[in-house]
């Protein structure tokens, strides 16, 4: 396979219904805020993690499109049996051609390196990863609420000193009140938020990785169906509610200076992703994120919502694509 010729942008709307879309664990697990203004946040690495589970769903953890940053797994596990593959030196070291060559292997079999890029010079040294895909923090279009709710949980997990069998922590049980079975929580929510991301895939680093049409397909379907393969209580309903790629195609009636635009771009980012929300009107956006007619308080649900697409606004030697 050869790497994508062209560069993107996009857009990606997604929203929380009663669940916390991203935990900050600095602040006992509530839902990352900008506390100047109130938005909510979710990290860059948050997405990516939905991407990389739907697509070890997907492709069974099977190469091509296995997943190197896995769940409880020690990285230094995959860098060895890289460079055992390529004749290298698995304890660490080796030359530059033998980092090289351990590296393309990586990017070979792990879907996201070749997708994010990764730091593999944790252990025997395949090198680093400059990623074609990055995702920017997501943020609420409108300020969010985070609220922590009680909850009661009607059992407990109490180790109970010298229990070594079921008929010691029967006995244990029998002697507590009923009361002291049950133990009280707390969960941390938003009543809804509907948030955008801006996502940029660049040629130039495409080439690198060997990052493949068929590579960024996968990218957005994950981004499409990631959510109905991450429901959990904590989270909530979440969904997807848009994808708006932006595909610089050039303009020149040269091929071989159409291929070069069509890599570099033919309008800044800013340009494609500056999109109008019901505080921050834009003249020129291309895409408006408007409240419905008619909505008095807070919105409560995607309907509350309207999206305008403005293809007649895009830049010469750029297409809209909506996956």
């Amino acid at each position: 396979m050869s790497a994508i010729q062209n560069r993107y942008e996009f857009l990606y709307l997604f929203d929380c219904e009663n669940g916390n879309p991203n935990g900050d664990p600095d602040a006992g697990n509530s839902p990352r805020i900008d506390p100047e203004d109130m938005h909510g946040l979710v990290s860059d690495v948050a997405i990516k993690r939905r991407v990389r589970n739907y697509i070890q769903t997907a492709f069974d953890n099977e190469a091509p499109n296995a997943i190197f940053v896995e769940h409880a797994t020690n990285l230094n596990k995959p860098i060895t049996a890289a460079h055992i593959a390529t004749d290298g030196a698995p304890g660490g070291g080796g030359n530059r051609v033998q980092v090289n060559k351990a590296r393309g292997w990586m990017c070979q079999q792990f879907f996201d390196v070749r997708t994010f890029g990764a730091v593999m010079s944790t252990g025997a040294n395949a090198g680093q990863v400059r990623g074609p895909v990055q995702v920017a923090f997501s943020r609420s279009v409108d300020p969010i609420l985070p609220m922590d709710a009680s909850i009661t949980r009607m059992a407990v997990a109490e180790k109970v000193a010298g229990a070594t069998s079921v008929a010691d922590y029967e006995a244990w049980e029998n002697k507590q009140e009923e009361d002291k079975l049950r133990t009280m929580g707390r969960k941390a929510l938003i009543p809804y938020g509907l948030y955008v991301a801006k996502g940029f895939v660049s040629a130039h680093l495409a080439a690198g990785t060997i990052f493949s049409d068929d590579d960024l397909t996968h990218v957005w379907d994950a981004l499409l169906n990631m959510w109905d393969h991450d429901r959990s209580a904590s989270k909530g309903v979440m969904s997807c509610r848009g994808l708006y790629v932006f595909k610089h195609v050039g303009t020149d009636t040269d091929t071989a200076q159409r291929v070069r635009q069509a890599m570099l771009g033919c309008a800044p980012a800013q340009r494609l992703l500056d999109f109008s929300t019901p505080s921050r009107k834009l003249d020129n956006a291309i895409i408006e994120i408007g409240h419905r007619d008619g909505l008095t308080g807070s919105a409560r649900s995607f309907a509350d919502y309207t999206v305008a697409v403005h293809r007649d606004r895009l830049p010469s030697g750029v297409e809209l694509i909506q996956p």
